[in-house]
């Protein structure tokens, strides 16, 4: 697997573990809000860390850390994942992947060999919206249904995740959103934030008011639904 970034310590990534993360390159959407843009679309120009470092890192501290999520850009593009994958939880790491959903044979083929801890799926908006935030005109829909099926009915821990800004939510795709993953355990709810990464430059957060409204919207399809990055 081709590694472009290590946080030797979260508290965040994954939640209720002290955990690391490492960030896959490339990514098959052009999110105008995504804070990892150059990550996503240039990775070549980022420094590559090997495989062998990463574990070295990861055996050394086996008895601080409770678990890896894997991150990006879009990790299911990576042909190394799985047996990255393999190897974390040979010495004894729960994983956690993060992933945009749109790849569900990559997703299903590691659940099914029971490779997964937890799974945290971004929803960037409502569907009809899709095509627009992901700037991907030929967007299938289906293959995000699938991967919210897979997750929903995998039998580990998952969550989904939206960053709410201007002109992408509103009450109408809030309601669509929570029709969409009815039943979920739970969703988190995240305020844009600027950052010199993000190519759209246009977009803006909504208020507290909003976060606590949409929030509230989404109670009634969702078993839990929670706001990070709140202050």
């Amino acid at each position: 697997m081709k590694i472009y970034g290590l946080n030797k310590t979260t508290l965040l990534d994954y939640p209720g573990r002290t955990a690391c993360t490492v960030f896959a390159g490339n990514c098959n959407f052009r999110c105008r809000f995504c804070q990892n843009y150059s990550l996503a679309t240039k990775p070549s120009k980022e420094a590559l860390i090997s495989e062998e470092e990463v574990f070295a890192f990861l055996e050394k501290r086996k008895k601080i850390l409770q678990g890896i999520c894997i991150s990006g850009g879009e990790p299911t593009l990576d042909p190394g994942l799985k047996d990255f994958v393999r190897k974390a939880r040979q010495i004894g790491y729960p994983v956690k992947l993060d992933t945009n959903g749109y790849r569900p044979e990559i997703l299903e083929d590691l659940l099914s060999e029971g490779l997964l801890d937890m799974v945290a799926m971004d929803i960037k908006t409502d569907k009809e919206r899709y095509p627009k935030i992901t700037c991907l005109s030929d967007l299938d829909t289906e293959r995000l249904d699938k991967s919210v099926r897979l997750i929903m009915e995998s039998g580990i821990d998952y969550e989904f995740r939206c960053t709410v800004m201007e002109g992408y939510f509103d009450e109408k795709a809030v309601h669509s959103i929570g029709a969409w993953i009815e039943g979920a355990d739970r969703l988190y709810l995240q305020n844009y934030e600027e950052s010199g990464d993000v190519p759209d430059k246009t977009l803006k957060a909504v208020s507290h008011e909003k976060m606590e409204e949409f929030r509230d919207i989404l109670s009634g399809y969702i078993k839990e639904v929670g706001l990070r990055g709140i202050d």
